[in-house]
């Protein structure tokens, strides 16, 4: 059911299969991590050596509060692209973070143009 944790982990899941899968198919040499801080702090995939860092939110609509990890990220790594896949209805910016709701990031993905 959207809004619950179960669904908040499937839908992070899903995003990140993709993910492995595209830079495996496309073989690709970069490699996909996670970050996490002791001060709880976190993102959701690191590509390469943090060229590109993406925050996985279930949520309809990303706000401020959502940008907490990628803005921490992007202090220590100032030239990172930084993308939200969420199940906002359409594609926007906030700052500097692009923001795509899951099925345009996934075409987008898989059409050469986020690796």
């Amino acid at each position: 059911m959207p809004g619950s944790l179960d669904f908040g982990k499937a839908f992070e899941h899903l995003i990140v299969n993709e993910l492995t899968a595209c830079l495996s198919y496309s073989s690709s040499v970069e490699t996909l991590s996670y970050w996490r801080t002791s001060n709880g702090y976190e993102a959701d995939a690191i590509l390469g050596n943090g060229q590109i860092v993406i925050e996985i939110k279930s949520c309809e609509e990303v706000q401020s509060r959502h940008l907490k990890g990628l803005r921490a990220f992007s202090e220590e790594h100032p030239n990172t692209r930084l993308i939200i896949v969420s199940l906002d209805p359409n594609p926007r910016r906030m700052n500097n973070v692009e923001i795509y709701p899951a099925t345009e990031f996934l075409k987008k993905l898989w059409n050469g143009e986020i690796i």
